[in-house]
């Protein structure tokens, strides 16, 4: 009995180094001049200032090896989530080759799917092995519910116009604070082809006919993933508690307020917001509003 394919292929495992497909694919990505560069600790991929640590007293007054842990712990997140997002774009682009309703369209998602294949492969090295099989993250988890519907204009908006094109600008940032030159390189090299996934994700939204059902159903996903970037950086918080400790309520949000989560969480939902500006999301945006999904939410809130 042939089981239902994985199309986000979030736990698909890899294959042994020495095993024949892998050599094969190998020998195809250095055909494209893609090899692996040599990962440094993942605390030397971004500083302090980047996750807005300098101002959190608790992490000031840590030793210096915990300073390194938080850090590390942070960069990892920060890279496992690049890491799994490429994984579910290889199937997500795979299974957009199969709704395809021309042969153009058909073609450019197959080259859009070797665009992801590509950028899975160069991340994949800096990401330690042993977190890349499952994760219990609720974005991930959302991300791979997302991939296996069937409705193609929920895709096309949700994935490529609001998170390709939130993904132009997360990389962007990326790629200008990380301090080790082979990641900023692979970071920068994402940016052209997630212009393209998001360009051809708004022309084929404005030329599709929505339903209703469909409005309904990009509002109430995007409400899901809102909710998470209105509650602030939750992954720095959990970083600073695994190596500190146990925090209690009131620590934590002393944290949230010194990271300034509402000033952090409101300029990531002014860009999401700014990319639903479709003719046909008018009615995804109000719903959204009338939600106050569009506001972040207070340091005690984020706790």
């Amino acid at each position: 009995m042939i089981s239902k394919p994985n199309i986000a292929g979030l736990d698909l495992p890899h294959l042994d180094g020495e095993d024949k497909l892998d050599r094969v694919l190998s020998s195809a990505l250095k055909s494209r001049d893609i090899s692996p560069p040599f990962p440094l600790s993942p605390s030397s991929y971004w500083d302090a200032s980047y996750f807005n640590l300098p101002n959190v007293r608790i992490f000031q007054d840590a030793t210096e090896e915990e300073q390194s842990q938080i850090l590390g712990l942070c960069s990892q997140g920060l890279l496992e989530e690049a890491y799994f997002i490429e994984k579910a774009g290889v199937g997500y682009m795979a299974k957009m080759v199969l709704l395809a309703e021309t042969i153009e369209e058909r073609m450019l998602y197959a080259l859009f799917s070797a665009d992801e294949a590509t950028h899975l492969a160069q991340i994949t090295p800096f990401v330690s092995i042993e977190e890349t099989v499952a994760t219990d993250n609720p974005f991930l988890r959302l991300l791979a519910d997302l991939v296996e519907t069937q409705d193609k204009i929920v895709l096309l908006f949700v994935l490529q116009i609001v998170l390709e094109g939130w993904g132009l600008s997360h990389y962007r940032n990326l790629a200008q604070g990380c301090l080790n030159s082979d990641l900023k390189e692979v970071f920068t090299g994402f940016l052209q082809a997630e212009a393209r996934h998001h360009a051809t994700g708004v022309t084929l939204f404005d030329r599709a006919s929505i339903s209703a059902q469909s409005k309904d159903a990009i509002a109430q996903t995007l409400a899901l993933f809102l909710q998470m970037i209105q509650m602030g950086p939750q992954s720095v918080v959990a970083a600073i508690e695994r190596v500190k400790g146990h925090l209690s309520r009131s620590q934590k949000v002393r944290i949230f307020a010194e990271l300034d989560t509402e000033n952090h969480s409101g300029t990531r939902l002014n860009l999401l917001r700014s990319l639903m500006r479709s003719e046909g999301a008018k009615t995804i945006v109000q719903q959204l509003e009338e939600r106050k999904a569009f506001q972040p939410f207070s340091p005690d809130n984020c706790v």
